[in-house]
Parts: C-alpha cells; structure tokens; sequence
C-alpha cells in the first residue's frame, strides 16, 4: 500500500505539471526545489568534508531530473491541442500525456476465455487470429481490457519491483510508466488494444518480434484494423517502450495509412486531428 500511495502522490504531482503554459513553469519550479534539495545536503555535506564522488552523483541526478521534466512538460504541451481535437471512438488518443474519460467502461465482448475487448472490434480481433491460425500460426491473446483497478495493481506491483531492487520511488516511477502504463493512460481500458504472443514464446520483451507469429501480424495487422502501437525507437513520442505484442485498433483505413506512412498514432493524430 505505501507504494501505491507513493506512485499516485506523484503521478498528482505529474498530473499538475500538464496544464497549458504552466506545464513548463512548474515543471521549472519542480527542478528549483529538487535543486534547493539538494544544494541543502550538499552544503551540509561538504561542510564535512570533500566528498567529490557523491557530488558528482547528486548533480548528475539533478541534471536527469531536470531534464526529465522539461520533456515531460515538452511533451505536455505538444499534446495539449490534441485534447480539443473531437476524435471519432476508434481513434480516441490515450498515453501518458492525455488521460481517459473519468469512469469510463466499453461494452465488451469475449474474444478468447478470459479476454475481452470493446464489442465493436471484437469480430475483427477474431477474423485477425483465425486468419493468422489459416496460415498455421499459434498466436494466442495474453492481454485485452484491463479494468482500472487491475491497471493499478499491474503497475504497483512493478513500482514495487524496482523499488526492491534500490530504486527511489520517483526513478521507480518514472521508469515503470515507460513499461506499465499509468493506471488512466491504459489503451487497454479503452477495450481497444490486444497483447498478442506466439504460444511458443510467451515473453514480453523484444524477442517476440523474432516468432513467426508477430512478423505475420506486423504485416498483416492492419487489414483488420490494427497497428503495432509502441514501435522500435519511439518512446520519446509514444511514452512507451518497444512492445511487438501490444496492438491497437483504429480502422482499416486509418491503419493502413499509419502503417504506409510509417509513424506512429501520436504523429498521426497530430497531422491530420489537430483543431
């Protein structure tokens, strides 16, 4: 529990830092007060001795945290007019800089035991692995919708992780929201977007791009609708990192546009949605 109480303190504190023009401000301000911090141990520190090792280390952090929000506030306010843009459902734009709808649930339908998706791309998530099992695949859905409270206890429990193995909470945080989305910036509780394996290689890490499995769905994907949402080499715009399992639906149209263009949905929503 002192964890989750922990990560939502600060992903408060993160939330405050995504308004308009004072994204930048109180990130700015976040990085004066880390800095007072920190001039405050080192003056106490030195004053006991020279301790050179330890201050090149706290300002190297310093640097990282100011660098760190800057972007986060770059990155903010690169989104804002996204936030007014009127998105149809299936392009609905959910990450780390723009949060879902408040108590928002789809209506879901079961495409897989145990898995559910948004009713309304539940034939195509099935025409999509029964095509793929056709040309004598194994793919097999380990993740679909995720309620928020199962956001909450996905990303707890691996904040817990890096905390255990020595982390402070804010890197424990800032590193797991790269890899678990912050509960409220999930495409899963959108009901939109599946994480597909290949049933010899359940792992979810890069060598799941290597299975036959995701190579026929990163060709495929979008003939259904769907485009690999987090590729190689986009955190910086996707806030994610690479994930060749993780698939979101947006329409055929769409996705075979993203996928010609070769961008990603940021980039994509930001040239063609932006009010």
């Amino acid at each position: 529990m002192e964890s989750r109480q922990r990560w939502e303190q600060i992903r408060r504190n993160e939330h405050r830092r995504k308004k308009a023009k004072q994204r930048l401000l109180i990130a700015s301000a976040f990085v004066l007060v880390v800095g007072i911090i920190f001039g405050s141990i080192l003056g106490g520190a030195i004053g006991k001795g020279p301790l050179k090792k330890e201050v090149k280390a706290l300002t190297e952090k310093l640097q990282e945290a100011e660098k760190a929000a800057v972007e986060t506030a770059k990155q903010s306010e690169k989104h804002e007019n996204l936030e007014d843009a009127e998105l149809p459902w299936n392009l609905v734009l959910v990450n780390k800089w723009n949060e879902m709808e408040e108590g928002y649930v789809p209506e879901l339908t079961e495409v897989a035991e145990g898995y559910e998706v948004d009713s309304r791309i539940a034939d195509a998530v099935k025409e999509m692995l029964s095509d793929a099992k056709e040309a004598g695949l194994n793919p097999i859905i380990c993740s679909a919708y995720r309620s928020l409270d199962k956001q909450e206890e996905l990303f707890d429990d691996n904040m817990k992780e890096k905390v255990r193995n020595g982390m402070g909470y804010y890197d424990a945080y800032m590193e797991a929201s790269t890899m678990v989305a912050v509960p409220g910036t999930s495409e899963h509780a959108l009901g939109l977007a599946v994480d597909i394996v290949s049933i010899d290689n359940q792992m979810l890490d890069e060598s799941q791009e290597e299975t036959a499995e995701a190579k026929w769905l990163i060709e495929n994907c979008h003939k259904y609708g769907f485009i690999l949402r987090y590729p190689n080499g986009t955190t910086d715009i996707t806030g994610i990192i690479y994930e060749p399992w993780h698939y979101r639906y947006v329409g055929v149209e769409i996705a075979t546009e993203i996928t010609e263009l070769g961008v990603t949905f940021e980039e994509y929503l930001e040239e063609h949605y932006e009010p």
